[in-house]
């Protein structure tokens, strides 16, 4: 029996109405087959949810409770990461706040990845609770 203790890593995705379409889809899928090929893959779980809102974000990490953390969207400078309201439009989400939300998962969350435009401001400020961030300091292209 294994004892070594598995990484759960969430992906979490959204492309809200009247942002520029984005193949989030096919991102979740190559992440999930290169954790396939890997020799390491029986270490790690993977849990993708689409179509994400801010209060999704909490439910999927009570429940999942992952180690990794990725996103996967659209990012704003000091506005933010954008997220779906209710209704499938934007909903930004600042860098204060997304801070305030990772400080309160600090013991359990090792490592987030902001794959979005210009996501550095707000990987800054989760960065004052969780040890390895990743944000990006200029436009990426989808592929």
């Amino acid at each position: 029996m294994n004892d070594t203790p598995l990484n759960k890593i969430l992906i979490l995705a959204a492309n809200p109405k009247q942002t520029s379409p984005l193949r989030l889809d096919q991102e979740g899928r190559d992440i999930k087959e290169g954790l396939q090929l890997s020799q390491q893959r029986d270490k790690f779980i993977l849990q993708q949810e689409w179509a994400v809102r801010p209060k999704d974000i909490r439910r999927a990490v009570l429940s999942f409770r992952p180690n990794i953390i990725h996103f996967s969207g659209h990012g704003r400078e000091t506005e933010g990461l954008s997220f779906e309201d209710e209704t499938g439009k934007e909903k930004l989400v600042t860098g204060v706040a997304l801070a305030g939300f990772f400080g309160q998962f600090a013991k359990q969350v090792e490592c987030v990845v902001l794959n979005a435009c210009y996501s550095e401001e707000q990987a800054v400020a989760i960065a004052q609770h969780i040890d390895y961030v990743i944000g990006m300091n200029a436009a990426i292209g989808d592929k």
